[in-house]
């Protein structure tokens, strides 16, 4: 998972990472904002949703301490990063002022 992870971030274009776990309620909450997100940004950012409990090692290296905790990547570099639940309109805008979009 880890070279892939790194293969998705080495992204020219945004990568949004939802980092989220099955019994969390406020990651079941995201879902639907984040298709919001994909639906109005389309093919200019990437969003991943990452299960923390099948991929523990990966959320221990990029020290996800709760969830949900999104991460936005570009070109290998962390631009952003946020634990807790926000609205679509504050996680497109972060990926608009963050990126090189």
């Amino acid at each position: 998972m880890n070279s892939s992870f790194d293969q998705l971030i080495h992204s020219d274009k945004p990568v949004l990472i939802d980092f989220f776990a099955t019994w969390c309620g406020p990651c079941q909450m995201l879902g639907p904002v984040l298709k919001e997100v994909k639906d109005q940004l389309g093919d200019s950012v990437s969003i991943i949703k990452i299960d923390v409990d099948k991929n523990q090692e990966l959320a221990a290296m990029q020290q996800v301490r709760g969830v949900p905790t999104m991460m936005l990547f570009q070109n290998g570099k962390q631009l952003w990063r946020q634990s807790g639940l926000l609205s679509k309109e504050e996680i497109i805008k972060n990926i608009l002022e963050k990126s090189n979009n």
